[in-house]
């Protein structure tokens, strides 16, 4: 496939398909946290599956008090070298179908491999959960043994991540949308993240709760309609995803950038544990309109 066609989500049967490909590495990223980790990714698998524990394998770092930034560009082609990955390889990275913020955890490791140049990965829709749910379908057990390789050549796609700064100039000249992904009570300050020095939001921004894009039922995101129209009410144009962070934004930077195909989305991986750091920075507690 090339990289415009394998780009998005996968389906398990199409992933099905795909399994024993040369150039295909299938990520399970299940965590303590979220999935069961690596316990659950050994009592079974997605065929030719490599773990990577979302939680414990660095692919955010905590900096300051913000606890889900971008780490090194060091570590991260160390961590996709170790997975397998190489610069033409179709990366499909398999969450565990359980959460909205599970799915979160895929949304970002696929924004991360993109940041640093990968041009073709996907999530598979519904995760292990959708993958097991047919009995004809493999599942394979046992620990995992990734085919590890140099580390990544990297080349930054920096127009997909936003830093304090650009975020600052955006929330002042609105030329871009920022667009909140946590749930109402965090918007307007009702409560805020451990790490946050104070409640509420970035002025201007308008709020998306990630979780109205996921279905639990299915453990796979809602169909594109229902994407689109929560969506529809974000103006056209360039826009910044951010939560608390960095984690759940990823799921909203994902819908709005991979599945509606929209241009210029950025994830601003501080969010509101970096941005109020700095008490100069505005915080608002308006309600959501």
């Amino acid at each position: 496939m090339s990289k415009t066609q394998f780009s998005g989500l996968i389906t398990p049967e199409a992933l099905g398909q795909r399994l024993g490909d040369s150039n295909l590495v299938v990520v399970d990223i299940r965590s303590s946290v979220d999935g069961g980790g690596k316990a659950a990714y050994e009592a079974g698998h997605v065929p030719g599956a490599v773990h990577s524990d979302y939680a414990a394998d660095g692919w955010r770092a905590k900096v300051g008090n913000a606890p889900g930034m971008l780490p090194s560009l060091e570590h991260l082609a160390a961590l996709a070298g170790r997975l397998g990955i190489k610069p033409h390889d179709d990366v499909v990275i398999v969450p565990a179908g359980v959460s909205a913020t599970d799915f979160a955890a895929a949304a970002r490791v696929y924004w991360t491999l993109k940041l640093i140049g990968h041009g073709q990965q996907a999530i598979l829709d519904g995760g292990f959960k959708a993958w097991s749910a047919d009995p004809q379908r493999p599942v394979e057990t046992g620990p995992s043994a990734p085919k590890s390789t140099d580390p990544y050549p990297v080349v930054m796609q920096q127009q997909l991540r936003s830093n304090t700064d650009a975020t600052l100039v955006a929330s002042r000249s609105k030329l871009a949308t920022l667009v909140d992904a946590r749930s109402a009570s965090y918007f307007e300050g009702r409560e805020k993240a451990a790490e946050a020095a104070r409640a509420g939001h970035i002025p201007g921004a308008v709020s998306r709760d990630y979780a109205a894009a996921f279905d639990p039922g299915t453990g796979a995101l809602k169909p594109i309609r229902d994407l689109s129209t929560l969506f529809a009410g974000v103006p056209n144009g360039p826009a910044i995803s951010y939560c608390n962070t960095g984690h759940t934004a990823a799921l909203n930077w994902f819908v709005m950038s991979e599945v509606l195909g929209r241009e210029e989305v950025a994830l601003y991986d501080g969010s509101m544990t970096d941005w109020t750091q700095d008490e100069a920075r505005p915080v608002s507690t308006e309600a959501a309109a």
